[in-house]
């Protein structure tokens, strides 16, 4: 009896450290994340590549990110996208946040952002907003641009977050066409029912952490409002006729410092034409 009961005491204590050890791992080592979509709505037979950041909520992975800034360097996305959450509510400095931008900025001009529910849940939402903007970024809350890869354009458009009702989706992409391309960034992300109503064709959001805490088979145990055992918590999902959801766990961590089956990260989504070979 007591042989076994020291052999439980073992087994308990090694599966104790793996436990720690795997949380300590997923919560302080980043990784990226590759999404390919194929779509007939991208015309080129060169994919367009958008790297995806989301949810840092102020994480610090190094030297201001040096670390992380390194690894997108080495990527040549065509575009970088930020869908919120770069800070956390309770963020009392923001010059990590900011040493960040500059370097990212400096990797890349064209980076673009959209706010997420921490950044309307600061305080200081329009001195942050206004720093962000005074270092490159560009933001897309509520409003479009027109961007092209060698002649090929698409859409890249952007909604404030709809968790805290600073989103305006339809008059946001009012005018859109269907017949080009076109990426909505959302934190919050949106149901089919929503999408399948817009046209557009790849949203990109974060906001759910993957539900941070992850367990097999099972996936995400809870998100911000999807509840217990969310929908739409981490991965790509086809919403409709070549439209897709695209959720980003994203880099940092909320309410609990902690992440397990479920490392940080940052995505590369590439899109490719339907009728490509490449």
């Amino acid at each position: 009896m007591k042989k076994w009961r020291r052999l439980l005491i073992i087994v308990t204590v090694l599966l104790f450290c793996l436990i720690v050890g795997k949380i300590y791992y997923d919560t302080n080592v980043f990784t990226m994340n590759r999404v390919s979509i194929s779509s007939n709505q991208w015309g080129s037979d060169q994919p367009l590549q958008i790297l995806q950041i989301t949810d840092l909520h102020n994480k610090d992975f190094g030297q201001h990110n040096q670390s992380l800034i390194e690894d997108i360097q080495s990527i040549h996305a065509d575009v970088i996208v930020i869908t919120g959450d770069i800070i956390d509510r309770n963020t009392d400095e923001f010059s990590h946040v900011y040493a960040f931008i500059e370097k990212l900025v400096s990797v890349k001009s064209n980076v673009y952002f959209v706010t997420g529910n921490h950044e309307w849940d600061h305080p200081r939402t329009n001195e942050f907003v206004k720093g962000l903007q005074e270092r490159g970024i560009q933001l897309l809350d509520n409003r479009q641009v027109a961007l092209e890869k060698e002649g090929f354009p698409f859409i890249l458009a952007g909604v404030g977050d709809a968790s805290t009702d600073h989103d305006q989706l339809k008059e946001t992409t009012t005018g859109l066409r269907d017949d080009s391309f076109t990426v909505l960034l959302s934190h919050t992300p949106y149901d089919h029912h929503v999408i399948n109503e817009h046209a557009v064709d790849l949203v990109l959001s974060g906001h759910t952490h993957g539900g941070q805490v992850r367990l097999p088979i099972i996936g995400g145990i809870v998100a911000p409002d999807q509840g217990l055992f969310p929908k739409y918590d981490k991965g790509i999902f086809d919403m409709g006729e070549n439209q897709y959801l695209y959720v980003d766990s994203g880099l940092g961590t909320s309410v609990l410092p902690i992440r397990f089956l479920n490392q940080s990260q940052y995505s590369l989504i590439t899109i490719r034409s339907s009728s490509s070979n490449i």
